[in-house]
């Protein structure tokens, strides 16, 4: 090995950035949102930490007076490739993740409800912070067609829970939505989106 080579792991990757994306943004709101669930964390922070890379190491700086990360972890997250955000990006984030916190209750009920043969306390966490994210989307983004909103969440299904999470949740959704429109409660406008 060159004994010059500087202590830099990730020279190249710290130095070039990618340009955010709407499925980027929504795999970033799910890692918010598990992160969040417990509630030790704030949203606002997580936040934060997950969309702008700001660490927080001093317990006195966190508003749950914890610790998010340890400078070694954030060492280890350097090597991620920031991501330059934006303003449509970040507005949508934040209004699914406030929407998601806003309906937690009545989306948890929706989702108990029709997964009926289901024991609600056995379902992967992941899954249901999924489906949250679902309803919060189908509720509160008019522009995204329904469509959308399912096949991106299946997809962040499979890449990140079981290997059945993406039929489960499909089957799951597929109900529910039946149900909010039937409510009127999901609201499409833009061309092609109504009815």
């Amino acid at each position: 090995m060159p004994t010059n080579v500087p202590d830099n792991d990730f020279p190249v990757s710290r130095k070039s950035k990618i340009k955010g994306t709407r499925h980027l943004a929504r795999e970033k709101v799910l890692q918010i949102l598990a992160a969040t669930v417990s509630g030790d964390v704030s949203a606002d922070e997580a936040f934060n930490h997950v969309f702008y890379r700001e660490f927080t190491f001093d317990p006195k700086e966190s508003t749950s007076g914890d610790r998010i990360l340890h400078p070694d972890e954030v060492r280890e997250l350097e090597a991620d490739v920031p991501i330059r955000w934006n303003d449509d990006e970040v507005s949508y984030a934040q209004n699914v993740i406030r929407a998601c916190l806003n309906q937690r209750d009545m989306s948890t009920e929706l989702i108990k409800k029709h997964a009926q043969n289901w024991d609600f306390d056995r379902i992967a966490m992941l899954d249901i912070i999924l489906m949250r994210l679902a309803v919060a989307e189908l509720m509160s983004c008019s522009d995204i067609p329904i469509k959308v909103t399912i096949n991106e969440v299946i997809e962040l299904a499979k890449r990140y829970s079981t290997d059945k999470s993406g039929t489960f949740i499909n089957g799951i959704l597929d109900a529910i939505i039946e149900e909010l429109q039937t409510n009127g409660l999901i609201l499409k406008t833009g061309r092609g989106l109504q009815p």
